[in-house]
């Protein structure tokens, strides 16, 4: 008769137990930051939204001109591609207005490194990139690094990729 107590034989099966966790935290680091895409206020559209504001109220234009994230104020607004937009002045609201495509984050406010792995994943307007005048938001620190460990191959993908995860954004949008 063979005793097995808590040491012998256990081996193999803390191995699986570490395999089998280890899959499942590579799961969870995966699809998380999809599935919080849809969680808390977001709404399913080409732009990032938080009950229908876009980037959190984050003004856009301050990027470019303040270099920093500014938070827009509910005084200053403009509606665009499905989405208000908050900014700090009435001139910044002009500009945005008078070129959108030029300030607004790429690939609506989702987070770029999730667009170059052709996902979609809330993007954070305090984790940003401003590379050839195009402003990029990013999921958490950790994806910005991603992200900038091949800018260019990244930003590539992100390209390729955006227009076929905006349009199943906008038929989730529409309940298709």
């Amino acid at each position: 008769m063979t005793t097995m107590n808590g040491n012998s034989g256990s081996r193999n099966g803390c191995r699986a137990g570490r395999v089998s966790r280890a899959a499942l935290l590579t799961i969870v680091l995966v699809f998380l930051p999809a599935m919080w895409t849809f969680a808390g206020g977001q709404q399913e559209g080409p732009v990032n939204t938080t009950d229908g504001v876009a980037i959190k109220g984050y003004d856009p234009v301050a990027y470019h001109t303040l270099g920093e994230p500014t938070e827009g104020s509910s005084r200053f607004t403009a509606d665009w591609d499905g989405a208000t937009w908050h900014f700090v002045s009435a001139e910044h609201r002009d500009l945005f207005v008078d070129d959108p495509e030029r300030y607004a984050p790429h690939y609506g406010g989702y987070c770029a490194q999730a667009a170059a792995q052709n996902q979609v994943a809330e993007g954070d307007p305090e984790i940003w990139t401003i590379e050839g005048g195009r402003l990029f938001l990013n999921y958490n620190a950790r994806f910005r690094r991603r992200f900038h460990n091949d800018l260019p191959g990244n930003i590539a993908a992100a390209d390729r990729n955006w227009p076929g995860l905006r349009a199943g954004l906008i038929e989730a949008a529409r309940g298709e």
